[in-house]
């Protein structure tokens, strides 16, 4: 596969995927950029970037590890309940 190809402007993450299943993503490496930021968001959601010092984030990374869980679900679900107890 040739370079020359262009990598599609497609919105659906569905459409996304079957270009993906076919097709070679180092075949396309002149065209890739570094994302920060979330490409796609679910609807009725929000994301937030939440600096922590960097002894927190260590801490709530091994605290989620030990908990079979991601640092940011573990952060989610602590967020949730304050607020419902709020």
């Amino acid at each position: 596969m040739s370079s020359r190809q262009r990598i599609p402007q497609i919105d659906s993450i569905h459409e996304l995927a079957e270009f993906w299943d076919t097709h070679d993503v180092t075949d396309f490496e002149d065209q890739l950029e570094e994302m920060t930021e979330p490409v796609f968001v679910r609807s009725g959601e929000a994301t937030i970037r939440l600096p922590l010092p960097l002894q927190a984030w260590e801490d709530l990374r091994k605290l989620a590890s030990d908990k079979g869980t991601t640092d940011v679900a573990l952060a989610q679900e602590w967020v949730l309940e304050k607020l419902k107890a709020a």
